[in-house]
């Protein structure tokens, strides 16, 4: 037999017995994330997907050559947008990818103490070369699909929170309010101004009143662009108001020499609201 088969053979035997001796040896009170849930369900998972990267592992022996990556690629999609995985801080994930690594070139000196007489030195060192090798490319492009999938993760949540911070909520069947809450950046300025323009649009909204009281503080960028916002209402015939303006956003107003001539301006949502009745 040769020695990439009796190897191959070596290691599969031994796949769900490494799986169960790494996760004994997990110091669980050193971990985080799903290497310290009490989940039996999660524990289940963990186990399989560690099995799993056994079985494809041993694989890498049976045809020496084989692109190692296309060998891990599903396994590494799986693992870098597992919920328990992203829960888990990524230097935890990389402790136990090394600690893997470990149990198969202990494995690899097993083998060599009972067979290594029987083949060239040489296979046993390429093994290794291979091993470490792997290892590698499987630890870099996991930290590469991980990082890409939290960024668009992150990039989707930053969307659906730029929706719900700047919603226009009807209050009759032509009126709408727009509650703008926080800092106001010229980002999240340009977007509230694409976002209530489509808005008042789909919703039929015909006077829109946007409530400035929860807005602490913008700058002369930001606050000219709020006022871009009434004007652009203005043009596709969506009457605007505006209610809780705070001094400090008035005087910058002034210094940008903005009018408030054809403005309805109001000091309360509430008192804008009863005037429009």
């Amino acid at each position: 037999m040769q020695v990439e088969e009796k190897f191959y053979e070596f290691m599969k035997d031994r796949t769900w017995q490494l799986t169960e001796n790494w996760y004994e040896s997990l110091d669980k009170s050193d971990a985080s994330g799903v290497y310290a849930s009490t989940d039996s369900q999660v524990i289940l998972t963990l186990k399989r997907q560690n099995h799993e990267f056994h079985e494809r592992f041993c694989l890498l022996f049976k045809d020496i050559g084989k692109d190692a990556l296309n060998n891990f690629a599903e396994w590494i999609e799986e693992i870098a947008k597992d919920e328990e995985h992203l829960k888990t801080p990524t230097h935890y994930i990389l402790r136990e990818f090394f600690r893997t690594q470990d149990q198969y070139l202990e494995i690899l000196k097993e083998f060599d103490r009972q067979y290594g007489s029987d083949y060239p030195s040489e296979s046993i060192d390429s093994f290794r070369e291979l091993i470490i090798k792997t290892f590698g490319l499987v630890i870099s492009k996991f930290a590469e699909e991980n990082y890409e999938y939290a960024q668009r993760r992150l990039k989707a949540q930053q969307e659906m929170i730029r929706e719900l911070s700047s919603p226009v909520i009807l209050i009759d069947k032509n009126t709408g309010v727009l509650p703008l809450v926080g800092d106001i950046d010229t980002g999240r300025a340009r977007y509230i101004l694409e976002n209530t323009l489509a808005e008042c649009l789909n919703k039929n909204v015909e006077h829109l009143f946007i409530d400035l009281s929860g807005v602490i503080m913008v700058d002369t960028m930001v606050a000219h662009q709020l006022f871009q916002i009434m004007e652009s209402l203005n043009l596709i015939g969506v009457k605007s108001s505006i209610s809780g303006i705070r001094p400090e956003i008035a005087q910058t107003a002034v210094q940008l020499g903005i009018s408030f001539e054809n403005i309805s301006v109001t000091s309360t949502l509430e008192r804008a609201l009863k005037e429009q009745r």
